[in-house]
């Protein structure tokens, strides 16, 4: 069919785009408008203020829960709510989803840990002791986060089953959980920040607390008379180089450099970070064979704590050895076979506050390991 350009009034095809005699645009050029990705169920609301001379004209909201029609209830986003751009407003939605706390259902302190368990970047270590006091803290599980007061903490504390040292980390385990409700805007404040609920923990714990004590002879013959128990080597890896725990099972294998006879490790101070540790000969064949299948590297501390105790009970060894004490049996043994007290201080990382000894006399790997070889036991 025909039509009448308009410009030039020749006939042209009514499906032609432009009239072919004059270039007459035919169709009317429209602009389709993106149409914005449809935000999914429970995600939340993102409108746009208008009429207004707005900077930040775009709100977020979060759906907290239904009402009794079905429909979704929402509330603001915090702690920003209004945003420059759509693009702004999602991406702060997306972040509140990742872990959305639900507060119109008045979450119970068990569902915010829950959620914020998930959330920390700590140590392995350090996220066992947390989720271990958590789990003594019961009593405080079903609360609902806005109604805990500070002496629901102290009863929990006072009444629990836990280790003595463990009783304090309930209070600060709490305390980081009730900083994490303030985040969320569940609560305003924490209550437990500069509060004395653990006060009487604490004594407890220092009343209880038991000095490390050395390996007797006949402990430290039982050790090498069954060296063939699984991890025995391990303990007495300890006794003659004198490090901690934490030193020793963060051992890398590239620094124990068995064909120099020495070690490089250490951590916690100054003086005692990676630090030179002469090889005792009566331990090299231990190191060796843990080299070989690089059996000290990615072991925790409670692993070694536990395999530890594991020893100590096989053997029927004294049960109140910790960890520790290893370290001790070293600087006993190192006094008692007459070591250069320079020697012990450098071997396990003590500072040297003599500055002749400290500043201007140079040591080399020679002398401490004639040093440790002082060692008969």
């Amino acid at each position: 069919m025909l039509t009448t350009c308009p410009e030039c009034g020749l006939q042209v095809s009514d499906k032609a785009a432009s009239c072919p005699h004059c270039g007459y645009p035919m169709v009317k050029q429209t602009v389709r408008r993106r149409r914005r990705m449809r935000l999914p169920n429970g995600f939340g609301q993102i409108s746009q203020i208008k009429g207004r001379n707005l900077r930040k004209p775009f709100r977020a909201m979060i759906t907290v829960g239904k009402d009794e029609n079905g429909k979704p209830i929402c509330k603001l986003l915090e702690p920003v709510a209004y945003f420059e751009t759509y693009n702004e407003a999602y991406e702060a939605l997306i972040e509140y989803n990742k872990s959305p706390i639900d507060k119109s259902k008045n979450i119970t302190m068990d569902d915010l840990f829950t959620k914020w368990i998930d959330t920390l970047d700590l140590s392995d270590s350090r996220l066992r002791l947390i989720r271990s006091s958590w789990k003594y803290a019961e009593s405080l599980h079903d609360l609902p986060v806005t109604e805990l007061r500070v002496i629901h903490v102290r009863e929990c504390i006072d009444k629990s089953e836990a280790p003595v040292s463990v009783k304090p980390h309930i209070k600060t385990t709490t305390s980081m959980l009730l900083d994490y409700a303030v985040e969320c805007g569940i609560i305003d404040t924490n209550l437990l920040r500069g509060s004395k609920v653990d006060k009487a923990a604490n004594k407890e714990a220092e009343k209880n607390h038991k000095e490390h004590f050395a390996f007797t002879k006949e402990e430290l013959d039982s050790l090498w008379e069954n060296i063939n128990v699984e991890n025995v080597d391990l303990i007495l890896i300890q006794c003659y180089t004198g490090l901690r725990p934490q030193e020793m099972i963060k051992l890398k294998t590239e620094n124990i450099h068995l064909d120099k006879d020495y070690l490089i490790g250490g951590m916690k101070t100054e003086a005692g970070t990676d630090r030179t540790v002469p090889i005792h000969s009566k331990i090299k064949p231990l190191l060796a064979e843990r080299v070989k299948r690089k059996g000290i590297e990615n072991i925790t501390y409670g692993q070694y704590a536990y395999m530890f105790e594991k020893v100590m009970s096989t053997l029927q060894l004294n049960p109140d050895h910790r960890p520790h004490d290893a370290r001790k049996t070293f600087v006993t043994l190192a006094k008692e076979y007459n070591m250069d007290e320079y020697a012990i201080k450098r071997i396990v990382g003590h500072k040297v506050k003599d500055i002749t000894e400290a500043v201007y006399t140079e040591r080399k790997i020679d002398w401490l390991k004639m040093e440790i070889e002082k060692i008969k036991a």
